[in-house]
């Protein structure tokens, strides 16, 4: 009865979506007053709270799941997804090992087939389900530590960084934030990290990568983008990669969502040489349109993968080698059984039916780009290659920030601000699976209203 009621209200929400206003509509304190109550002692039925819950949270929710959503690259959820991912929670799987969950991990597997397969990437290559895009880079970058210092003679599990070689950090001006926290998490720290200047556009500049490197000398990090986090530009990956390995340096690629460019051929150009890489970072609940805690860490040496994440207990019963443990590549032992979502995801949509997705985004921005451009007022700062957009209003900050808070508040669509180059921008991110070419005009008309 519970899971009735349950489906009832998704279906509502669900049902809401395309009109709904997308973004808040109750303050802090008046979400807190809608669902504070002491903890009581016995504890209320669970119908009841359910639908307390979904009654408190009403006004609070955004609507990142419809079509109209573009602060930042998120994807919403597939319908197929987002029912592997209920059956998920109700089959309640520990994914740590193939013992707790044979199922999971078969799905596992399978999917990391298809995935190297749809990127292109070495058939070899580990793969691990992570939390996301954060974790798939710390997963890679601790690959690559592990792997840089063994070749050193050092034993980083073991030893820890303490007396280990010094390990050379080099990233693009533009990188993003994600990786930094991860250098953190790593022991690396952040201040000693070497930035290489970006083009107009964001793009690592090849040309001084080689310059920084042909400067270092002993153990080399570098950490490239394919999908600039504000213009959506790749980095220059084939020349990137050439150079890096030229130095015996080991490169990185964060692909959030870029790397799913890959999976087409018409923007298969722009990640040309990805497939050089070391490692990548890629997000699924971006372009792939799967729940959260769905997070790809892909690394060329499966064996550096592994001994980077793996640990051994005498009461666990780990594989023999046939079966996939999947906490050999990942940071969590007991986690979500992400296997289940993208297999169903992958398995759904097929190469025409993913290849399809993203460029369909990808023609919703330039949509976007085409329809804002045409006013006299209003600048498009990027070159739309991907899913990202840029805009600026009356070339001024003020004006633009202004614009931004009308258009949040009104509710049509909702997208966040930047700082690009310097300057005030609106940043138009088109990640949904459901976004037509009408809530492009709907929306981009709104954004208008709101600048007038």
């Amino acid at each position: 009865m519970l899971l009735h009621a349950a489906l009832t209200h998704a279906t509502r929400y669900l049902q809401s979506l395309p009109e709904r206003h997308v973004g808040p509509r109750a303050t802090h304190d008046e979400l807190r007053q809608a669902l504070y109550v002491p903890l009581s002692d016995q504890g209320e039925p669970a119908g009841d709270v359910l639908d307390a819950l979904v009654q408190g949270t009403e006004r609070g929710l955004i609507g990142t799941a419809g079509p109209r959503y573009f602060g930042f690259v998120i994807g919403g959820s597939l319908p197929v997804a987002l029912a592997a991912d209920w059956m998920t929670s109700a089959w309640d799987q520990n994914a740590g090992i193939f013992v707790t969950s044979p199922a999971n991990s078969i799905c596992e597997e399978i999917a990391r087939e298809w995935l190297l397969d749809l990127f292109d990437l070495p058939r070899t290559a580990g793969l691990g389900f992570v939390t996301g895009g954060q974790m798939a880079n710390f997963t890679c970058l601790a690959a690559a530590r592990h792997a840089l210092l063994r070749r050193a003679g050092w034993n980083v599990e073991e030893n820890g960084l303490y007396g280990a070689p010094r390990v050379n950090i080099v990233a693009g001006a533009e990188a993003h934030i994600t990786i930094y926290a991860a250098l953190r998490m790593l022991g690396f720290g952040t201040r000693g990290v070497i930035t290489v200047p970006a083009d107009e556009q964001g793009r690592m500049r090849a040309d001084l990568l080689r310059t920084t490197l042909e400067n270092l000398s002993g153990p080399t990090i570098v950490c490239a983008q394919a999908g600039n986090v504000n213009s959506g530009a790749c980095d220059p990956l084939r020349a990137i990669a050439n150079t890096v390995h030229e130095h015996d340096g080991w490169l990185h690629v964060d692909g959030a969502f870029g790397l799913w460019g890959r999976a087409t051929e018409s923007k298969r150009a722009l990640l040309d040489g990805a497939d050089l890489a070391d490692s990548w970072a890629v997000d699924s609940h971006k372009w792939l349109n799967v729940p959260y805690d769905n997070g790809i860490a892909i690394v060329r040496d499966a064996a550096a993968h592994r001994a980077s994440m793996t640990t051994t207990a005498e009461y666990l019963e780990q594989s023999s080698g046939v079966e996939r443990d999947p906490f050999d590549f990942a940071p969590e032992f007991s986690r979500r059984a992400r296997g289940f979502t993208v297999y169903a995801a992958l398995r759904h949509l097929g190469r025409h039916g993913i290849a399809g997705m993203i460029d369909a985004a990808c023609d919703r921005a330039a949509q976007f780009a085409r329809i804002l451009g045409a006013h006299p007022r209003i600048k498009i700062l990027n070159d739309v290659v991907l899913n990202q957009v840029l805009v600026r209003f009356d070339d001024d900050d003020a004006a633009t920030r202004e614009v931004i808070v009308r258009v949040q508040r009104e509710g049509t669509c909702w997208m966040a601000g930047t700082t690009w180059h310097g300057v005030a921008a609106m940043r138009i991110s088109v990640s949904n699976w459901s976004t037509s070419e009408e809530d492009v005009e709907k929306s981009a008309a709104a954004i208008v209203r709101c600048f007038s």
